[in-house]
């Protein structure tokens, strides 16, 4: 295929889309991103790319995924709502597909790429995330735009699910009971083979219309994986005492509290290795020649890139990152008796270059410059609750940018030597916001933290006012150190203050786009 037209890539900041991106440019395409959030798209590597253009739409919004496509040759559909969760995933799935269908025959494209996960008609019942990819698969087949669908084993790689479930199990249990679907064969596929057949497939016109299986060249069960990886991380092999059950809501359950990974996307992957779904891929190999990279090499790649913080992607990058309305600082929205805040500030005599350095290195390996043991026992309790406490960590502990999972905050916003909010993920009575602003003063500046919290219920209005004695104690203690930290003395604080409606600086249209 000549490389004259623009190629959208909806789904630009997700795992495979982030490093799909910067692959295209790298061979010559034009390409258009395409995702939920401008910000998030605006701070990615790639975006300074002259053949780059960005665009904001949700594949459920009709109209503007129109706009977004417009001039576009071809387009990858690389999205799923499993954020939707329940029975509503389905649904979701259902009309995103349906709506990329007729936008796609209204502006003409000529193919849609889509990458599910390994699923065959009539081998799905164990799981409905399946049943429902092979449906979105086969809804965008029905149009008139020729398909090509990549159907992927387990994906391989720094960051991903597969990986990342892999490696914590390991390296925090050195006595495994593991039910059936551990035992079950399955053929991971390197992430950087899944990239290289992608652009492969956009170059091959002999592609279009066809259904291709996307495998790794080595038939491992998870426990086998489980030794490589002992094996490769200089680790004791592990304990590994099968059980004659499957128990994927229990095995879910069990990947949330000892691993990063939520239960909710856990599940799926449960629930698709207990498929059983070997296959060729000769197809493929034929049509885009690549050389296979074997479970072993791909671990080794991925526990290199984990050592020098080379991750790209990962599986948390997934996902909406929307300012919620109630953040905004107008007047009337400040008034609302569910809003709640506590504001500190320090007056430092050194730029505000120094102290964002410091700053941006928050969470993961570094803490929170204050209190740890207290963040840790906040982190321990939302995993008891089945959130994501502190586990997540950081992809980079040096890099922030839009959208990355910060332990149990999102990324909001990250505004060099300005501000950084940070969402909170934990499990709450409520939605709270953590936010930092560096403010230029005469010889130095002012640095103001703010913690912003709407209620919900009762249940809320206790959770605030139960942790307001902590939040005076940890607040200025984490100014004083991060002052401290990146060398700078305190002029003035750190003091407590009310109002921060002028101070927050926030956008004027915050809480109306991504």
């Amino acid at each position: 295929m000549e490389k004259t037209g623009i190629i959208a890539v909806i789904g630009a900041t997700g795992y495979v889309g982030g490093r799909l991106v910067p692959e295209l440019l790298k061979n010559g395409h034009h390409v258009r991103a395409v995702a939920r959030s401008f910000e998030k798209l605006r701070c990615r590597p790639f975006a300074a790319s002259e053949r780059l253009e960005i665009a904001e739409a949700d594949v459920l919004d009709e109209k503007h995924l129109v706009e977004a496509l417009k001039n576009c040759h071809a387009a990858y559909y690389l999205v799923n709502h499993l954020e939707a969760g329940g029975s509503s995933f389905a649904e979701t799935e259902r009309k995103a597909a349906t709506n990329m269908v007729r936008v796609a025959e209204r502006l003409g494209l000529s193919r849609i790429i889509y990458l599910s996960s390994l699923a065959n008609d009539g081998e799905t019942k164990r799981s409905r995330y399946l049943a429902s990819r092979y449906e979105t698969g086969s809804i965008l087949a029905s149009g008139q735009v020729p398909l090509t669908w990549l159907r992927a084993a387990p994906i391989l790689g720094s960051g991903s699910l597969y990986f990342e479930i892999l490696r914590f199990l390991v390296e925090r249990l050195p006595v495994m009971i593991t039910p059936r679907w551990v035992h079950v064969i399955s053929q991971p596929v390197d992430i950087s083979d899944v990239i290289l057949l992608l652009v492969g497939c956009l170059e091959n016109d002999d592609t279009a219309g066809r259904t291709l299986n996307i495998v790794g060249p080595d038939r491992v069960c998870y426990s086998e994986a489980f030794d490589i990886y002992a094996e490769e991380a200089g680790l004791r092999k592990r304990l590994i005492i099968p059980i004659p059950v499957t128990a994927p809501r229990l095995s879910a359950y069990w990947i949330n509290h000892v691993t990063p990974v939520p239960g909710y996307l856990a599940l799926p992957l449960v629930e698709g290795l207990l498929e059983d779904l070997t296959v060729e891929g000769d197809r493929i190999k034929a049509l885009v020649p690549i050389e296979p990279t074997p479970v072993r090499e791909g671990i080794q790649k991925a526990l290199r890139k984990i050592k020098q913080e080379l991750v790209e992607t990962c599986w948390s990058d997934a996902g909406k990152v929307r300012a919620p309305e109630w953040l905004a600082c107008t007047e009337s929205r400040f008034g609302s008796a569910n809003i709640y805040e506590c504001n500190y500030r320090a007056v430092l005599d050194c730029p505000a270059d120094r102290v964002w350095r410091l700053l941006k290195t928050s969470g993961g390996r570094s803490g929170w410059h204050f209190g740890n043991s207290l963040w840790q026992l906040r982190g321990f309790i939302d995993r008891l609750l089945g959130g994501v406490g502190l586990s997540r960590g950081r992809r980079n502990q040096e890099e922030l940018r839009t959208g990355d999972a910060l332990d149990f905050w999102r990324v909001l916003l990250a505004e060099e030597n300005m501000r950084l909010i940070l969402l909170a993920e934990m499990k709450l009575p409520g939605e709270a916001a953590l936010i930092f602003n560096l403010n230029p003063v005469e010889g130095g500046c002012e640095l103001v933290q703010i913690a912003r919290f709407l209620s919900k219920g009762l249940s809320g209005l206790l959770y605030w006012h139960a942790m307001a004695p902590f939040h005076d104690f940890l607040f200025k203690g984490m100014l004083k150190n991060i002052a401290c930290n990146a060398g700078c003395g305190i002029r003035t604080g750190p003091e407590k203050f009310e109002g921060v409606g002028k101070i927050c600086r926030l956008p004027d249209n915050w809480g109306q786009t991504g």
